[in-house]
């Protein structure tokens, strides 16, 4: 594998590992990062080195097989770089993070923060809404459904109970009882 070479923009690296990865071309992407590099790929954690990183994204394909990124804007310096993009598929693949498919669609935008060294990637922080995503995937229900309703007031009193039982078990401990 031959690497690219130093003089290459992050930027111009940016693009290349991005129209990589919406091509499905892990091997184009893996001769764009670093051995060593690490990806925070927000919600899911943290992938260490490049074996690591495509093993993420082969699970990424493997689950959503019509996965698509469309990159709206790249800026950076003469080490970093960032890029928004939008992503959309459908979960009708294998499992994901440990999620069985259900055929659901997505559709979600997110930035990656980029540190280039020596035309590679070293370091990627990659941020997006991950509870619309879990929405979108019927992981968590829909915005102003009665579902979700029901969650937050669920959350709420329970909220409540828990003051409530602080309050009297901090009142009962002043007073000396036990």
């Amino acid at each position: 594998m031959s690497a690219p070479s130093s003089s290459t923009a992050p930027v111009d690296i940016a693009r290349s590992a991005a129209d990589a990865l919406d091509a499905g071309d892990l091997d184009r992407y893996d001769e764009l990062v670093h051995d060593d590099a690490v990806f925070e790929i927000l919600p899911f954690g943290e992938q260490h080195g490049r074996v690591a990183v495509r093993g993420f994204f082969e699970e990424v394909r493997s689950a959503m097989p019509n996965f698509s990124l469309t990159t709206e804007a790249v800026t950076g310096d003469d080490r970093r770089a960032a890029v928004e993009w939008r992503i959309r598929g459908t979960f009708n693949g294998g499992p994901f993070q440990g999620l069985t498919p259900n055929g659901r669609e997505f559709d979600l935008r997110g930035i990656d923060f980029m540190e280039v060294d020596s035309g590679r990637i070293r370091h990627d922080r990659t941020a997006f809404d991950g509870a619309e995503w879990a929405r979108q995937l019927g992981l968590l229900p829909q915005r102003g459904s009665a579902t979700e309703n029901a969650v937050v007031t669920a959350f709420n009193l329970k909220t409540q109970a828990m003051e409530w039982w602080q309050e009297r078990t901090h009142a009962r401990h002043h007073d000396g009882h036990r």
